[in-house]
C-alpha cells in the first residue's frame, strides 16, 4: 500500500533520449560528420544538444572541454566518449567508426578534385570565402553556448575573466595552446574544485 503513492511519480519522470541501438550511433556520427564543412563544433552542438537531447548545454560544454583536452582532434573524443557512455567499448568504436567512415571516403574524393583545381585564383578565394563563415559558426555557437556558465559553481564574471584571458593569451600573445590549457585550465579547475568542496555540492 506504501509504494502507491509514489508510482505516479516515478512513471512522469522522463527518460532522457539517447541512441536507440549501435546503427542509430554510427549513422547519427556520420551523417553529423557529414555536416562539418568548415566547423564541426557548431554542427555538433545543434545535433546532439538541441536536436537529439542527447545532452544538456552544461554537459555539452564539460565533456567538449575534456575532448580538447586529450590528443586527438576534439570531435573524434567527443565521438568516443558519447559512445562509450551508452554503449561501453563498442559503442567507442561504432562511435568512431562513424565519424570516420564515410567521411574518409568524401574527403579522399575531394582531395582529387582539388587536386585538378587548385591552381586556380577561384577556388582559393572561395576557400577563403568558407574560413570567414567557418569563424561565424563558431563564434555563434560559443555565444550560444555561453549560457550554461549560469550554472557554473565559479559564477558568471569568474568565468567571463576567464574567457577573456583565454582570448588574449591564444589570439593577442599567440601563446601555445598546451599552456594555457595546462595554465588557465589547471586554474580554473583547481577553483571549481575548491568551491564546490565549500559549497557541499
Amino acid at each position: 500500500m506504501s509504494l502507491s503513492p509514489e508510482a505516479p511519480a516515478d512513471a512522469s519522470i522522463e527518460k532522457r533520449p539517447q541512441p536507440n541501438s549501435l546503427s542509430d550511433l554510427f549513422f547519427s556520427f556520420t551523417i553529423l560528420a557529414l555536416q562539418g564543412f568548415g566547423g564541426v563544433l557548431a554542427v555538433v552542438q545543434r545535433e546532439l544538444v538541441e536536436k537529439k537531447r542527447w545532452m544538456t548545454r552544461e554537459e555539452f560544454v564539460e565533456d567538449w572541454a575534456v575532448a580538447q583536452i586529450m590528443p586527438g582532434p576534439n570531435v573524434v573524443n567527443l565521438s568516443l566518449m558519447i559512445g562509450d557512455r551508452y554503449f561501453g567499448l563498442r559503442g567507442a568504436m561504432t562511435a568512431l567508426a562513424g565519424m570516420l567512415t564515410v567521411p574518409l571516403i568524401v574527403v579522399l574524393g575531394l582531395a582529387l578534385v582539388y587536386g585538378q583545381f587548385a591552381d586556380k585564383p577561384e577556388v582559393a578565394g572561395a576557400l577563403r570565402g568558407m574560413g570567414a563563415v567557418a569563424a561565424g559558426l563558431i563564434t555563434a555557437t560559443g555565444l550560444k553556448l555561453s549560457t550554461a556558465i549560469k550554472k557554473h559553481p565559479m559564477g558568471v564574471p569568474v568565468c567571463i575573466v576567464f574567457g577573456i584571458a583565454s582570448f588574449v593569451a591564444i589570439a593577442l600573445l599567440r601563446w601555445p595552446l598546451v599552456y594555457v590549457l595546462l595554465g588557465l585550465g589547471g586554474l580554473a579547475c583547481a577553483m571549481t574544485y575548491r568551491k564546490m568542496g565549500k559549497t557541499g555540492a
